[in-house]
């Protein structure tokens, strides 16, 4: 079982087999640079597409050896963004990464039915991941970016999606904590009700590959001394691998909360349900952040 983002990335270089990196609109440092240490400790190997030009500029004020990637020029963003779509779509790649490209432009790409990466009926979330010096091991948690206010199917799907996140991190049977603002069962509040619907579902088998237990509010989640004081008794409180949330302003708040005010703190995040892992970090994310979302989605990636 993984317990850091350093396990991770230890796993992939052991592996020896890298996996193969588009990077839509890859004309920023900060994904340039994340890229290029990916490469160094060989988890990828990287194709960007984007304004060559524009690519080399980078490369050299970084000091970043321009021929350890694939480079395919393309000087239209909207374009270059398609195209790294259409390459992933033809076999060519394992994993897309967003570059400078707006999300609303990588996400239409993605989503196009005609040339886009989204299964018949499928569904795309997000999927973060923290590594929290006081925590004892990594938090999977979704979905903070992709769907504002998910329904009881999809919480289902974004639950799923977070038990095979960390079935990859070497976690064989994950506990996933269901948030609501209490542990309490309050039928004035849906996110309880749902809660407890779901951890219900996984203890007669209909969800596999887990331990759940909800309603949880977040401290009885991952803090054991505040399941004693509440005499809570759970399988999954003070020990949880992953934070299902009941929507994405809770999620996102979390997440941010932890890469503003908490010192030490380590972030990925990839968006799943695609044909293949995409790494969506905001433009704004550090480059170690841009990394550590790269190793994610090449630990998920087939």
């Amino acid at each position: 079982m993984f317990t850091s983002f350093s396990d991770i990335f230890a796993s992939l270089a052991s592996r020896g087999a890298k996996k193969r990196m588009i990077a839509a609109w890859g004309v920023d440092s900060h994904t340039i640079v994340a890229a290029s240490k990916a490469v160094d400790l060989g988890i990828v190997e990287v194709t960007i597409v984007g304004d060559s030009p524009m690519v080399a500029r980078v490369c050299a004020e970084e000091g970043i050896d321009v021929s350890k990637f694939t480079i395919v020029d393309n000087p239209v963003e909207q374009k270059a963004v398609a195209e790294a779509v259409d390459m992933v779509r033809q076999g060519k790649g394992d994993i897309l990464m967003k570059g400078l490209c707006s999300t609303d432009k990588f996400l239409r790409a993605i989503l196009n039915k005609e040339t886009g990466l989204l299964p018949p009926k499928g569904t795309l979330t997000h999927v973060g991941v923290i590594e929290n010096p006081n925590y004892h091991k990594l938090l999977f948690l979704g979905d903070m970016a992709v769907i504002p206010a998910p329904d009881f199917k999809q919480k289902q799907i974004i639950m799923g999606h977070l038990v095979a996140t960390a079935h990859s991190a070497g976690i064989e049977l994950p506990k996933v904590a269901i948030i609501a603002a209490s542990e309490q069962m309050l039928t004035s509040m849906p996110a309880c009700m749902e809660a407890a619907q779901l951890a219900k579902m996984v203890d007669r088998g209909q969800i596999k590959g887990c331990i759940a237990d909800g309603p949880l509010a977040l401290d009885v989640a991952i803090d054991k001394e505040s399941c004693e004081i509440k005499g809570l008794v759970s399988p999954v409180g003070g020990d949880a691998d992953c934070l299902l949330f009941p929507n994405i302003e809770s999620a996102n708040v979390f997440y941010k909360v932890n890469s503003k005010l908490v010192r030490g703190v380590k972030q990925s995040g990839m968006m799943v349900g695609a044909k293949v892992p995409c790494v969506l970090s905001s433009r704004a994310d550090s480059i170690e952040t841009k990394l550590n979302s790269i190793a994610v989605a090449a630990m998920s990636a087939k």
